[in-house]
Protein backbone atom coordinates (compact mmCIF):
# COMPACT_ATOMS: atom_id res chain seq x y z
CA UNK A 1 0.00 0.00 0.00
CA UNK A 2 1.26 3.46 -0.55
CA UNK A 3 1.49 6.51 1.69
CA UNK A 4 1.17 8.82 -0.90
CA UNK A 5 -1.99 11.25 -0.37
CA UNK A 6 -2.76 12.24 -4.00
CA UNK A 7 -1.87 8.39 -4.69
CA UNK A 8 -5.94 7.11 -5.14
CA UNK A 9 -6.83 10.03 -7.07
CA UNK A 10 -4.67 9.26 -9.67
CA UNK A 11 -6.14 5.77 -10.05
CA UNK A 12 -8.93 5.94 -12.11
CA UNK A 13 -12.47 3.87 -10.84
CA UNK A 14 -15.38 1.15 -11.43
CA UNK A 15 -18.37 2.99 -12.49
CA UNK A 16 -20.61 0.18 -12.86
CA UNK A 17 -20.08 -3.57 -11.43
CA UNK A 18 -22.86 -6.54 -12.37
CA UNK A 19 -22.61 -9.78 -10.77
CA UNK A 20 -23.26 -12.85 -12.83
CA UNK A 21 -26.92 -13.53 -11.45
CA UNK A 22 -26.11 -17.37 -12.60
CA UNK A 23 -23.15 -17.59 -10.09
CA UNK A 24 -25.16 -15.96 -7.47
CA UNK A 25 -26.97 -18.71 -5.10
CA UNK A 26 -29.79 -18.12 -2.41
CA UNK A 27 -28.06 -15.81 0.20
CA UNK A 28 -29.35 -15.05 3.62
CA UNK A 29 -31.54 -12.07 4.17
CA UNK A 30 -28.42 -10.67 6.19
CA UNK A 31 -26.34 -12.15 3.35
CA UNK A 32 -27.99 -10.11 0.52
CA UNK A 33 -27.65 -7.01 2.41
CA UNK A 34 -23.80 -7.42 2.78
CA UNK A 35 -23.83 -7.26 -0.74
CA UNK A 36 -26.06 -4.55 -1.94
CA UNK A 37 -24.30 -2.75 0.63
CA UNK A 38 -20.45 -3.69 -0.90
CA UNK A 39 -21.68 -2.68 -4.19
CA UNK A 40 -23.15 0.53 -3.31
CA UNK A 41 -20.11 1.76 -1.42
CA UNK A 42 -17.82 0.49 -3.83
CA UNK A 43 -20.22 2.75 -6.73
CA UNK A 44 -19.66 5.54 -4.16
CA UNK A 45 -15.72 5.47 -3.53
CA UNK A 46 -13.24 3.36 -4.73
CA UNK A 47 -9.44 3.49 -6.64
CA UNK A 48 -9.30 0.98 -9.55
CA UNK A 49 -6.65 0.75 -12.14
CA UNK A 50 -5.83 -2.15 -14.85
CA UNK A 51 -2.22 -1.53 -14.93
CA UNK A 52 -1.34 -0.34 -18.61
CA UNK A 53 -5.08 0.48 -19.38
CA UNK A 54 -6.61 3.70 -20.90
CA UNK A 55 -8.23 5.94 -18.26
CA UNK A 56 -11.22 4.65 -17.11
CA UNK A 57 -14.14 4.96 -15.15
CA UNK A 58 -14.90 1.32 -16.15
CA UNK A 59 -17.28 -1.68 -15.84
CA UNK A 60 -16.71 -4.86 -13.97
CA UNK A 61 -18.78 -7.79 -14.45
CA UNK A 62 -18.07 -10.60 -11.98
CA UNK A 63 -18.66 -13.81 -12.81
CA UNK A 64 -17.64 -17.91 -11.84
CA UNK A 65 -16.79 -19.95 -14.76
CA UNK A 66 -14.97 -23.12 -14.56
CA UNK A 67 -14.15 -22.71 -10.64
CA UNK A 68 -12.16 -19.55 -11.60
CA UNK A 69 -13.35 -15.64 -10.93
CA UNK A 70 -13.52 -14.02 -13.94
CA UNK A 71 -13.01 -9.88 -14.05
CA UNK A 72 -14.28 -8.83 -17.64
CA UNK A 73 -13.30 -5.12 -17.31
CA UNK A 74 -14.14 -1.88 -19.94
CA UNK A 75 -14.56 1.40 -20.52
CA UNK A 76 -18.28 3.00 -19.74
CA UNK A 77 -18.70 2.75 -23.60
CA UNK A 78 -18.40 -0.96 -23.62
CA UNK A 79 -15.30 -0.95 -25.36
CA UNK A 80 -12.88 -4.32 -23.46
CA UNK A 81 -10.04 -3.24 -21.24
CA UNK A 82 -8.90 -6.95 -20.07
CA UNK A 83 -9.90 -10.14 -18.62
CA UNK A 84 -8.46 -11.58 -15.55
CA UNK A 85 -8.94 -14.88 -14.31
CA UNK A 86 -8.15 -16.04 -10.79
CA UNK A 87 -8.17 -19.44 -9.21
CA UNK A 88 -10.52 -19.56 -6.10
CA UNK A 89 -8.33 -22.28 -4.91
CA UNK A 90 -6.31 -19.51 -2.66
CA UNK A 91 -9.61 -18.13 -1.55
CA UNK A 92 -11.88 -21.08 -0.14
CA UNK A 93 -10.57 -21.61 3.49
CA UNK A 94 -10.88 -17.66 3.89
CA UNK A 95 -14.14 -17.45 2.11
CA UNK A 96 -15.60 -20.64 4.46
CA UNK A 97 -14.71 -19.54 7.04
CA UNK A 98 -15.71 -15.79 6.18
CA UNK A 99 -19.07 -16.80 5.80
CA UNK A 100 -19.29 -19.14 9.23
CA UNK A 101 -18.39 -16.41 11.62
CA UNK A 102 -20.47 -14.23 9.85
CA UNK A 103 -23.60 -16.35 10.31
CA UNK A 104 -22.13 -16.17 13.92
CA UNK A 105 -21.91 -12.66 14.03
CA UNK A 106 -25.94 -12.28 12.51
CA UNK A 107 -26.70 -14.30 15.21
CA UNK A 108 -24.70 -12.79 17.96
CA UNK A 109 -26.40 -9.49 16.94
CA UNK A 110 -30.10 -10.78 18.29
CA UNK A 111 -28.97 -12.55 21.18
CA UNK A 112 -25.42 -12.22 22.41
CA UNK A 113 -23.88 -9.61 25.06
CA UNK A 114 -22.18 -6.34 23.22
CA UNK A 115 -19.06 -8.31 24.34
CA UNK A 116 -19.55 -11.25 22.79
CA UNK A 117 -20.83 -9.39 19.59
CA UNK A 118 -17.49 -7.55 19.79
CA UNK A 119 -15.26 -10.12 19.75
CA UNK A 120 -16.88 -12.16 17.18
CA UNK A 121 -16.94 -9.09 14.96
CA UNK A 122 -13.30 -8.51 15.58
CA UNK A 123 -12.42 -11.89 14.11
CA UNK A 124 -14.90 -11.40 10.98
CA UNK A 125 -13.07 -8.10 10.28
CA UNK A 126 -9.77 -10.13 10.31
CA UNK A 127 -10.65 -12.87 8.09
CA UNK A 128 -12.24 -9.93 5.84
CA UNK A 129 -8.47 -8.33 6.04
CA UNK A 130 -6.77 -11.60 5.07
CA UNK A 131 -9.23 -12.22 2.11
CA UNK A 132 -8.97 -8.50 1.04
CA UNK A 133 -5.28 -8.75 1.27
CA UNK A 134 -4.84 -12.03 -0.80
CA UNK A 135 -6.81 -10.16 -3.04
CA UNK A 136 -4.76 -7.23 -3.56
CA UNK A 137 -1.75 -9.73 -3.69
CA UNK A 138 -3.22 -11.41 -6.43
CA UNK A 139 -4.00 -8.67 -8.12
CA UNK A 140 -0.72 -7.27 -8.06
CA UNK A 141 0.38 -6.10 -10.94
CA UNK A 142 -2.76 -6.62 -12.97
CA UNK A 143 -4.40 -3.81 -10.95
CA UNK A 144 -3.78 -0.88 -8.62
CA UNK A 145 -6.73 -0.40 -6.13
CA UNK A 146 -6.88 0.99 -2.92
CA UNK A 147 -7.78 -1.60 0.38
CA UNK A 148 -10.99 -0.38 1.02
CA UNK A 149 -11.93 -1.17 -2.71
CA UNK A 150 -10.06 -4.44 -1.80
CA UNK A 151 -12.35 -4.99 0.90
CA UNK A 152 -15.57 -4.46 -0.68
CA UNK A 153 -14.06 -6.49 -4.01
CA UNK A 154 -13.56 -9.60 -1.50
CA UNK A 155 -17.48 -9.41 -0.31
CA UNK A 156 -17.99 -9.17 -3.55
CA UNK A 157 -15.91 -12.19 -4.67
CA UNK A 158 -17.39 -14.37 -1.12
CA UNK A 159 -21.08 -14.07 -2.46
CA UNK A 160 -20.05 -15.67 -5.62
CA UNK A 161 -17.69 -17.73 -4.29
CA UNK A 162 -20.33 -19.70 -2.04
CA UNK A 163 -22.29 -20.92 -5.21
CA UNK A 164 -19.09 -21.50 -7.73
Amino acid sequence: MTTDPDHNQRLGRIAKLELDERSLSALSADSEHERRVAIFDLLEENAFQPVGAPAGPYAVYLSIADRKLVFDIALMDGSPVRRLILSLTPFRRIVRDYFMICESYYEAIRTAAPTQIEAIDMGRRGLHNEGSELLEMRLQDKVEMDFDTARRLFTLISVLHVRG
